[in-house]
């Protein structure tokens, strides 16, 4: 890939912005729903705000280097049975938590579908077949994508405050 290949990518590889167009919805929706927090006063918006970027990089990390991570935790698992226990205990309860609100488990499975196709158009250009480059890149695109979603004004801002005059 030459100087000018990464300004081409997105001509290339389509589900990159497709990528990038799910994480800047994904990004205004929990903005909006950070405002809902916020008003009622249940959660501190720093703790959310964490929550969320958490879950997102573990989805960014599972969908980009699955081989990686099924070594690990398959030489973990294998060490012996109380760690296969604890992992296996960790996983349902964890899923568990997620079934029981799964309107976010909805959107990180929108976002996992977006990173998933973006990571199979990078493999089929023969791009970043790495998955360490595979995580920054789409990383990147991800998180730029969220951040630009956070800046977008609420749809109803102009409704509440009455009509514009100049």
């Amino acid at each position: 890939m030459g100087r000018f290949g990464l300004l081409n990518l997105p001509l290339r590889a389509p589900m990159i912005g497709v990528l990038f167009g799910v994480a800047v919805v994904m990004g205004h929706q929990w903005s909006m729903a950070q405002q809902q927090v916020v008003q009622s006063r249940t959660v501190p918006l720093e703790l959310l705000f964490a929550a969320e970027a958490i879950q997102v990089l573990v989805v960014l990390v599972i969908c980009t280097m699955p081989e990686l991570l099924m070594q690990r935790i398959s030489l973990v698992m294998a060490s012996s049975r109380v760690m296969t226990l604890l992992v296996t205990l960790l996983l349902v309860i964890v899923l568990g938590i997620y079934s029981l609100r799964l309107n976010f488990l909805s959107d990180l499975l929108i976002l996992a579908s977006a990173l998933l196709l973006a990571r199979l158009d990078l493999v089929r250009l023969g791009v970043l077949t790495a998955p360490r480059g595979s995580l920054l890149l789409l990383g990147f695109v991800l998180y730029a994508g969220i951040g630009l979603g956070h800046c977008l004004p609420h749809p109803l801002d102009g409704v509440a405050n009455g009509p514009l005059t100049a």
